[in-house]
């Protein structure tokens, strides 16, 4: 199943809301090519770019959290260092299992699941903490 970008995901931050639509592309890049039967060939390049471009964006996110001294930083911090370990396992499987159909799944599953509830639960307040504070 696709993801949507719909209204309850912007954040109101551009910088935010245009990582998190690259963040979903890539996984819709991925279930496209799996609905093509291409997914094999496409994970690995996925799970790289998702293991490096995740640590960029929350990177911004954190910065832009201490400049406006976001009162849940440090829990904030803490869901980014879980998914962070969700991604890596995923590469872990992915280099010693190979693309299987479950690791697929898995991208689906745990990585996009958690990135859609992620931002409309969590990054939603940041947005929000750092438009009041910013003016």
């Amino acid at each position: 199943m696709a993801f949507t970008w719909t209204k309850d995901l912007e954040t109101g931050n551009a910088q935010i809301d245009s990582e998190h639509k690259e963040l979903i592309q890539a996984i819709n890049n991925l279930l496209v090519a799996c609905s093509s039967g291409k997914g094999r060939n496409e994970v690995a390049n996925t799970v790289d770019f998702l293991a490096q471009y995740t640590k960029t964006h929350f990177a911004h996110e954190q910065v832009l959290q201490q400049k406006y001294n976001y009162p849940d930083f440090v829990n904030h911090k803490k869901y980014h260092e879980g998914f962070i370990k969700v991604v890596d396992n995923i590469a872990s499987r992915l280099k010693a299992e190979g693309p299987t159909i479950q690791l697929v799944g898995d991208v689906n599953m745990q990585v996009g699941n958690w990135l859609i509830n992620h931002i409309k639960r969590e990054d939603v307040k940041v947005a929000k903490h750092i438009m009041e504070h910013s003016k």
